[in-house]
């Protein structure tokens, strides 16, 4: 389902990554960091060790914006972000889709706002279709409550005008990355 779902996600103009493990996953994000000469990244919904790996990896040559973040310096300091990189709790194979699953706007921001977002994510976490997320969806509004957004997250922002001309980046990311753990469970 990993090829099925980086084939359908470079479909709608995003870059997939397959690694190993979570310790390949920072190496990809500090080399897309290096390419894309970012100077702040800003990170949600990601396990301690792959913070403290990022940390490290990138050293002072990038701020890093983790959280939690105060209510009060939203958005202002995602903004300050060029890139954002968040945990994703599943992702669709069909449609080259990530679901992304927030109880707070920060996460939400942190992969809306920068012009570049990474999502993790375990290949054992990619389903086949929408039809089986129903279930998962179903499991994660039962643990939140009223509190939750789910996002479905299919390469970067895209937009079209009247004449029907396709525009990237223009309400979110105008570029988007896949990071797939193959090597390594939750």
């Amino acid at each position: 389902m990993a090829y099925q779902f980086s084939e359908n996600f470079e479909k709608l103009h995003g870059i997939s990554h397959r690694v190993a493990s979570s310790s390949e996953a920072v190496d990809t994000i500090a080399a897309i960091c290096r390419q894309k000469q970012a100077r702040c990244i800003a990170l949600a919904g990601l396990p301690e060790t792959v913070i403290a790996q990022l940390e490290s990896a990138c050293g002072a040559d990038i701020e890093i914006l983790k959280e939690p973040y105060p209510a009060a310096s939203l958005p202002l300091a995602i903004d300050r972000a060029d890139i954002g990189v968040t945990g994703m709790a599943f992702a669709i194979a069909q449609s080259g889709t990530m679901v992304e699953v927030c109880d707070n706007d920060a996460v939400r921001l942190v992969s809306s706002l920068p012009a570049t977002h990474i999502g993790l994510l375990h290949e054992a976490d990619i389903i086949d279709s929408y039809f089986e997320s129903s279930g998962a969806i179903r499991e994660i509004i039962n643990r939140h409550g009223d509190d939750v957004v789910i996002s479905f997250i299919s390469g970067p922002s895209r937009t079209g005008d009247i004449e029907l001309k396709l525009t990237l980046g223009v309400h979110g990311p105008e570029e988007a990355h896949a990071i797939i753990i193959s090597g390594e469970q939750r």
